[in-house]
């Protein structure tokens, strides 16, 4: 992919300053997630060749600590015989064994560290891996909301929105209108005089008779005077 170089690379990148340079950070942050997943699968592939030539030497150490085991019988053999040169011999073959053992034990060493730093590193992009994914689910929720927004100003300035408002105003004066006519009904309703409204007024028209009354008798004015007149 040509994003990153090495593992140590991929350890030390910083993913903020790379997507803040990018055209198209959703694009780059899926080329940063493939190129890590390949080194991983590479960092793991090289462990598990170092794991099998560890288990190989191994093989051969054990094959020469015998060998050499054996030298030492053949060598004391050939001293209990009076056969030195053959007991230095097999001393010399003895001796190759040991330095071909020391010398494998000194690369499984060397492999044990190398091992150690795979499982480091191994490590390491795992958590850089799990980031970047996070980084991404950022990424992509960010731009699902920024392409909502831009849908929703493209419908604002849609003429079917204002046809959509305008009827939404007629629908509300349709609405105020029927409430205005069940005030009015409730109004016409409720214009029935009580029974104690009814009763009240016959009361003040009694007390309008008697005033009326009164109002005569001042006057010297009665009944049958007006029914003569």
């Amino acid at each position: 992919m040509g994003i990153f170089s090495r593992t140590r690379d991929i350890i030390a990148a910083n993913f903020n300053d790379m997507l803040d340079k990018a055209d198209d950070p959703q694009k780059m942050i899926r080329m940063i997630i493939l190129e890590m997943e390949e080194t991983l699968v590479e960092v793991r592939a090289s462990a598990a060749r170092t794991i099998a030539d560890q288990k190989e030497m191994h093989r051969h150490t054990v094959k020469l600590d015998k060998l050499q085991a054996d030298w030492g019988e053949k060598a004391q053999l050939a001293l209990s015989k009076d056969r030195e040169d053959l007991a230095r011999a097999a001393l010399i073959e003895k001796k190759k064994a040991a330095d071909m053992a020391d010398q494998l034990k000194q690369e499984i060493s060397v492999l044990d560290d190398a091992l150690r730093a795979y499982e480091k590193d191994i490590h390491k992009l795992q958590n850089r891996l799990r980031e970047a994914r996070s980084r991404q689910t950022a990424i992509a929720a960010r731009l699902e909301s920024a392409e909502n927004r831009v849908k929703l100003r493209s419908l604002m300035t849609e003429d079917r929105v204002d046809d959509a408002l305008s009827r939404f105003d007629q629908l509300e004066r349709r609405v105020d209108y029927a409430e205005g006519r069940a005030d009015a009904l409730a109004i016409e309703g409720n214009s029935k005089p009580s029974l104690a409204d009814e009763i009240a007024a016959l009361e003040g028209a009694d007390a309008i008779d008697d005033e009326l009354a009164e109002m005569k008798k001042a006057l010297g004015m009665n009944d049958d005077a007006q029914k003569e007149d």
